[in-house]
């Protein structure tokens, strides 16, 4: 069988310990046997950026802008711990987080549906994508420790020097401060990216804030969602799809009463967390896309959901068999081809990409996996090895 020829290229950047094992094993023997396929390749592990001082990130991130698509192994983002295992220069920030400030993108986490995962929520039975807007908030706060009686403000200076200067409290004993932001610049990228994300998906979309207390923070994304929204809803209504902001209360009972079937766009925090539970509630955190999509909807990267693996990591180092599963990895790749195939009009990429993610899910129904989907289905269910699993994943491709 020849190759399919790939015009344009992919920027694939490579990651740390289990995961890039994984990666390369994907990258080596299931993608490029099958696919012509120039890779502009980033080496984003903890040791190559500390050699870079992270400017590779960086670079990595600008290369994704100009191609249009990127795909991520995992990576390590050390703690102090980190630090000293890998004797680095210092706490490098997390590269997700640099790539997502230069594409502004948003990142939309979906869960990848396997009929016999025993899902925890029994009736979600369609998936339930969560839009994260990545950006400020409580990651990028600052927090003062309060000591002894006094007050505290929060103040903004514009450029002339003038000052409003607000109470938060006034102390009578010790206590702890805290204060975030966001910008409006971003909030509209995040607007435009969930709108377009519901089209190309064919999803309505729900808005979650706490805009009942927060009356300007919270109140200032409903209102740029309700602005954007002008401009779709033409669009959204030829397609038979709705917008509608909920309280974040509210959408959390809806999300355990519905079935599933929407994109949920989240501030900052509640999407780090809801994206966990619900990816939990469809049966495992190992079963998780995530793909970060610029405004406009052209520029897609991709990636897996979870770390680098690090307990697998050590067994492989001492030449010890795991079972680790891949298939949140593959799904990067097959994602990030499918936006390759579709910017390019490659309806032959699309199909060995759809072809892929069909093959994953069938050897999972037909009792193929890994050790820790098999726990999830019952001390009955038999597990195959990472090279075993593979091998069954590349002979299906093949023929």
């Amino acid at each position: 069988m020849s190759k399919i020829s790939v015009k344009n290229p992919l920027v694939n950047m490579n990651g740390d310990e289990m995961a890039r094992v994984i990666w390369d094993k994907i990258q080596n023997e299931i993608i490029l046997p099958h696919i012509d396929l120039n890779l502009i390749n980033y080496d984003l592990s903890i040791k190559s950026r500390d050699e870079t001082n992270d400017k590779i990130t960086t670079e990595a991130a600008r290369q994704i802008n100009k191609v249009k698509v990127g795909v991520k192994c995992a990576t390590i983002t050390p703690d102090e711990k980190r630090v000293k295992e890998y004797k680095l220069k210092k706490k490098y920030p997390s590269p997700n987080g640099t790539i997502r400030n230069i594409l502004k993108g948003t990142i939309f986490r979906e869960p990848i549906i396997i009929n016999k995962i025993p899902k925890i929520v029994n009736h979600w039975n369609q998936p339930v994508i969560i839009a994260r807007h990545a950006f400020g908030d409580i990651y990028r706060s600052k927090e003062i420790s309060v000591k002894k009686k006094g007050k505290l403000t929060i103040c903004f200076e514009d450029e002339e020097g003038n000052k409003e200067e607000k109470l938060i409290h006034d102390f009578d004993s010790s206590g702890v401060g805290l204060a975030y932001f966001n910008v409006n610049d971003s909030i509209y990228d995040f607007a435009n990216s969930c709108f377009n994300y519901a089209l190309i998906r064919n999803l309505p979309l729900f808005l979650s804030t706490k805009n009942t207390i927060l009356q300007k923070y919270d109140e200032a994304f409903k209102e740029i969602f309700d602005e954007v929204y002008k401009k779709f809803q033409i669009r959204f209504e030829e397609n038979n799809l709705t917008y509608q902001h909920r309280l974040i209360d509210d959408m959390v009972a809806c999300l355990m009463k519905w079935s599933g079937g929407f994109l949920w766009a989240c501030k900052n925090y509640d999407g780090d967390v809801m994206s966990d539970l619900v990816a939990q509630g469809f049966g495992s955190l190992g079963l998780m896309s995530s793909v970060l999509q610029s405004p406009d909807g052209k520029i897609l990267k991709t990636e897996a959901a979870h770390g680098t693996v690090t307990s697998h990591y050590r067994q492989h180092q001492n030449g010890i068999q795991t079972s680790t599963n891949p298939i949140a990895s593959i799904f990067a790749w097959s994602k990030a081809l499918k936006h390759r195939g579709e910017l390019d009009s490659n309806l032959d990429l699309n199909k060995f990409a759809q072809n892929l993610e069909t093959i994953c899910i069938n050897t999972l129904n037909e009792g193929y996996m890994t050790k820790d989907l098999a726990l999830m289905c019952g001390p009955e269910q038999k597990w195959v090895t990472t090279n075993e699993f593979f091998e069954i994943i590349k002979h299906k491709v093949e023929n």
